[in-house]
């Protein structure tokens, strides 16, 4: 009898192996692919006429990686460094990229034997002697109620992928996983371009504060002048009171300005991870705003879609999503495992791993959740859903890259030709300044002449600022649009030392570590 119900298991499982290996080609639900978006073939802004030397955008090149280096400052290269290993934000998404590789690495797991145990006992045991049968036996033979047993063996039940659900669950957790990557050089982007921002912001505030300072002296004199002119009687009290008025209003841009120096260094050193009070130290007291030169590549539309890591990210997303839809469409099909046992048994020690004492189990098993079919369905059609909204988001992703690219180009343009008319608007202005001061001196010219040049002055000096700033600006953004940046990070999201030796506390990270070394 034991010999039959051997083969009949024997052909079960023969049954089941040829069923897997002829199931195991099939994965249930959607293969991904890429979705569909609109064609660019070239950049607007880029293949139309420059209208002002010195912006010109060219289609000739890729942009460049490091773009920051284009600009020739020392500063701003440290800060950018000193960004890259501190930022907290980006320590944030590195954690991300080595929690979905634990992830991946589980799912991965799931597709081999998914439970195994290694056990082994020993167990002691006396029959109740007050038993009659016991007594009876007890009578016969002369037997001892009391026994002992050891046993050692192992375990193991695997559930078999026929279908393909737990490979399509190991799809979704390396889709997840790259997407992560690309959600971390998404954030390295944007800690650059935030810095290098901040970074033009605080020079310009600087040079803005250097140019009112200087127009308080100018304006300073002509106080000083009209004054003059009235104990002189040669004006009346108008001249300084205006004079004074104007002065005034100079100077109370001072703590303006200031303060929002103190607030962009402040923001600073947060991307930096350091405290406010050594930002003064690295920038100085004074700067020129950093200049870039002329020409600017900004390769081709086609290559976007591969620069970009957040189209990357909604990319990976959707690919993840799709393959949950083949895990959840795995639960509506039976599902097949087995589980087996093989070991040692004896009442002693002695014969435990004599042959004799081996015994083992083989249990094929089928599981079909039939009265949950409405549920299982229900399932699938939410992560359809789930995978058309993030098909969706990839789609817009493509479309706003497209127009931040195109809105950056325009506004870099724009703000290098108003550079060209500003500075001859500041060269007019200052020499209508010291006309109408010397006019003014002479007795030709009334006081509000001077003020309202050098009024005048003033504003135009501020405009030059300003629009020479947006300049830097806008190109950091566009450099940020075209996605470059990243491309520093060359394969590593690795926590800093400190944090690696915290983690080493915990829990041995040492693979994970090692995989996602710099």
């Amino acid at each position: 009898m034991a010999r039959t119900t051997g083969r009949h298991s024997a052909r079960a499982a023969l049954a089941i192996t040829a069923f897997v290996l002829t199931g195991c080609a099939t994965l249930v639900g959607p293969d991904f692919t890429t979705p569909q978006t609109p064609e660019v073939k070239a950049w607007l802004v880029a293949n139309t006429p420059d209208p002002q030397p010195g912006t010109g955008l060219t289609t000739r090149s890729a942009p460049v990686t490091d773009w920051w280096a284009t600009f020739n400052d020392p500063t701003l290269n440290r800060l950018i460094a000193e960004a890259y290993a501190q930022n907290l934000s980006l320590q944030i998404a590195g954690a991300r990229v080595r929690q979905a590789r634990a992830q991946l690495g589980i799912a991965a797991g799931e597709v081999f034997p998914q439970q195994q145990a290694v056990g082994a006992s020993v167990s002691y045991r006396k029959i109740s002697e007050n038993l009659q049968i016991i007594n009876d036996i007890e009578q016969v033979t002369n037997v001892d109620p009391t026994f002992t047993t050891g046993e050692i063996g192992f375990d193991a039940t695997w559930e078999l992928d026929v279908w393909g659900g737990l490979r399509r669950n190991v799809q979704s957790a390396g889709a997840n996983l790259t997407a992560q990557i690309a959600n971390y050089d998404d954030a390295l982007i944007t800690v650059t371009g935030d810095v290098a921002a901040i970074y033009i912001n605080i020079r310009a505030l600087q040079e803005a504060l250097a140019i009112t300072r200087a127009n308080i002296e100018l304006q300073q004199e002509g106080l000083r002048l009209a004054e003059l002119r009235f104990q002189n009687g040669v004006t009346t009290e108008l001249d300084v009171q205006q004079a004074t008025a104007l002065l005034n209003d100079t100077r109370a841009l001072v703590p303006s300005l200031e303060t929002e120096l103190q607030q962009s260094k402040n923001a600073l050193a947060v991307l930096l991870a350091k405290p406010p009070a050594t930002m003064n130290a690295q920038l100085g007291r004074g700067g020129s705003i950093p200049v870039a030169r002329s020409q600017v590549g900004v390769g081709i539309p086609a290559e976007l879609l591969r620069r970009r890591p957040d189209i990357r990210a909604a990319e990976m997303e959707a690919a993840a999503q799709s393959a949950q839809i083949g895990v959840a469409m795995n639960a509506l099909y039976p599902q097949f495992a087995l589980a087996g046992s093989i070991g040692w048994q004896a009442s002693g020690g002695k014969t435990l791993f004599s042959p004799q004492s081996v015994t083992g189990a083989f249990t094929p098993q089928v599981g079909w959740n039939v009265l949950n079919y409405g549920r299982i369905k229900n399932n699938v059609e939410a992560q359809q859903a789930a995978f058309e909204g993030l098909v969706a988001n990839y789609q817009n992703t493509v479309l706003s890259a497209y127009g931040e690219v195109e809105n950056a180009m325009v506004a870099y343009r724009g703000a290098g030709a108003q550079v060209g008319y500003l500075s001859k608007s500041v060269a007019a202005a200052k020499r209508a300044a010291d006309i109408s001061l010397q006019q003014y001196t002479d007795g030709i010219a009334d006081y509000q002449r001077v003020i309202d040049s050098q009024r005048a002055l003033l504003g135009s000096e501020a405009n030059l600022v300003e629009a020479r700033s947006a300049v830097s600006e806008n190109l950091v953004t566009l450099y940020k649009a075209l996605g470059g940046g990243w491309q520093i990070r060359r394969g590593g999201t690795t926590p800093p030392k400190e944090n690696l030796i915290e983690m080493a506390y915990r829990t041995d990270w040492d693979d994970l570590n090692d995989t996602a070394a710099r």
